[in-house]
């Protein structure tokens, strides 16, 4: 433990835990004997960390989260598995992040992401960074999502589908089937509905390959072809831009079909 660390006299913290300098533990918190947090995190009050869990750098903690904890999945049989989180995120209050199911399995969360209150990450999810989960989102187990997707709040995605990089979920939605990158999804079930153009701006994609995405929108989800023919034309047809290969292999990865 940091001698330069802050950490209220209320709060329960393990000898064995890996405290960062510069990290402040508020009052009631709860730290277990195999978390590592890194420097200049800032737990709010009430928060439980435990498992064997690591928090990168500066991130964010408040009120009654819960993190790293046994996941919910009823095939838990034992063993050693790990949560996994990276740099500058924020959870707000109530937030869950289980731990993976089986033994020797992480959940795993990247770097600036934005989770808001009553969110849930459940076992072995991958979130990428600088994801924004609006209140009460549920990821349940095995979900992916990709660097910078949206998710609307009390949206809720099935379990093992992929959430494509700057896709956005709208509120309430239901996402039973993979949701393309750059693509906007929204009801129950959800359907691609266009490409997220405010996100590609905010995001800094440029004209060309927003234009290029829109095309490749309408063969995929609007022109009444098979997906394999659909992404031979967008092969053809559309020039070979960054954010089109992503798509298209995004695509043909799919084991749940996408949702359309």
């Amino acid at each position: 433990m940091s001698p330069t660390s802050d950490i209220h006299p209320t709060a329960v913290v393990h000898p064995g835990a890996v405290i960062g300098g510069g990290s402040r533990i508020g009052p009631y918190c709860i730290i277990g004997e195999h978390v590592a947090l890194g420097e200049g995190c800032q737990l709010h009050s009430h928060v439980v960390i435990d498992g064997h869990t690591r928090l990168g750098a500066r991130n964010e903690i408040f009120p009654f989260a819960s993190i790293g904890l046994k996941t919910q999945d009823l095939k838990w049989k034992g063993g050693v598995t790990r949560t996994e989180i990276g740099d500058g995120n924020t959870f707000r209050e109530y937030v869950t992040i289980h731990s993976a199911t089986s033994d020797g399995e992480t959940t795993r969360v990247g770097s600036g992401n934005h989770i808001l209150a009553y969110c849930h990450i459940a076992h072995n999810v991958t979130l990428g960074n600088r994801v924004i989960m609006s209140n009460v989102a549920t990821l349940a187990g095995h979900v992916t999502v990709e660097d910078q997707a949206v998710i609307g709040g009390l949206a809720a995605v099935h379990q093992f589908c992929r959430i494509g990089r700057m896709a956005i979920i709208g509120g309430c939605s239901k996402v039973v089937q993979d949701v393309p990158p750059f693509m906007m999804a929204d009801g129950n079930p959800a359907e691609t509905r266009t490409i997220n153009k405010v996100g590609l701006e905010r995001n800094g994609i440029g004209l060309e390959s927003q234009s290029a995405l829109k095309s490749a929108y309408k063969l995929l989800f609007r022109e009444g072809l098979t997906i394999s023919n659909a992404l031979l034309r967008i092969e053809a047809e559309l020039p070979k831009l960054p954010e089109i290969e992503h798509l298209l292999q995004f695509v043909r990865a799919s084991e749940r079909g996408i949702s359309k």
